[in-house]
């Protein structure tokens, strides 16, 4: 059965992240995500996942360079540093980081060879201490002009070329589905390079029900891949955070 974890980022605007995590608990929620921890109280996001029993799904990794600089490596190797307490103190087990945009006038390959060697200086900390690192594909039609890493393909290589179960892919359907679509083939394709999933209505970005995407389908398809970890609702409500949030949870087939 498809396990959905809240993006509390998407979710009640005007409340602190603890609180956003308390109310997910609440609607009857397991897990909660949200993107970058600096600046939060990561005490109080412990505490209220603690209350309502529940997981910390993941968050993104600091860093103040991108994956794209070709001097990022030691201030990435920081980054990861600094945030695996977070991780440790959240029990969290995998990390989302994002490339950065495309370097000026420099091909594609040249690129991509650099943020491979970044990965790979990763992989290291990544295995002694037990964390995998998901890098994320974006789309670059409508939300993320001038990105460099949009196609599930090209994440693909990159995973194989680093060569280590520590390193996967942050699967986004939505992202996915206006960069390329073909959302089923590409979830039965890359599914052992998938290390966490994210999800929201295609157009808009909102619900889950009433766009483009069948997600009774979508999550079906993901559960017969074995995938086992948490799939993260990164959608912004238009129909109010409760009724949204108990909309999602009737997509999901209870087995």
């Amino acid at each position: 059965m498809a396990k959905l974890s809240v993006c509390i980022e998407m979710f009640w605007r005007d409340q602190t992240p603890d609180k956003k995590v308390a109310l997910s608990g609440e609607l009857g929620y397991k897990a909660a995500e949200f993107w970058g921890w600096q600046g939060k109280d990561i005490d109080k996001i412990k505490a209220a996942a603690d209350a309502a029993k529940m997981k910390i799904a993941t968050f993104c990794m600091a860093t103040a360079v991108p994956l794209v600089n070709p001097n990022a490596k030691e201030a990435l190797k920081k980054g990861l540093e600094d945030t695996i307490p977070v991780a440790r103190k959240l029990d969290v087990n995998r990390l989302i980081l994002t490339t950065g945009n495309e370097r000026t006038k420099e091909r594609f390959e040249v690129t991509k060879s650099t943020v491979i060697r970044n990965l790979k200086s990763l992989v290291p900390i990544l295995e002694s201490n037990g964390i995998m690192l998901c890098i994320e594909p974006l789309n670059t039609y409508v939300n993320h002009l001038g990105y460099w890493l949009a196609c599930m393909s090209d994440a693909a290589d990159i995973c194989a070329e680093v060569d280590s179960p520590w390193v996967k892919i942050l699967m986004d359907i939505y992202h996915q589905q206006i960069t390329e679509g073909n959302i089923i083939q590409t979830i039965q394709e890359y599914s052992s390079l998938i290390g966490h999933y994210h999800c929201a209505g295609v157009p808009g970005r909102h619900e889950l029900v009433g766009g483009e995407l069948d997600y009774r389908y979508i999550f079906k398809a993901i559960d017969d891949t074995g995938y086992d970890a948490y799939i993260g609702l990164e959608f912004s409500p238009t129909i109010g955070e409760t009724d949204a949030l108990k909309q999602a949870k009737t997509l999901v087939k209870k087995k």
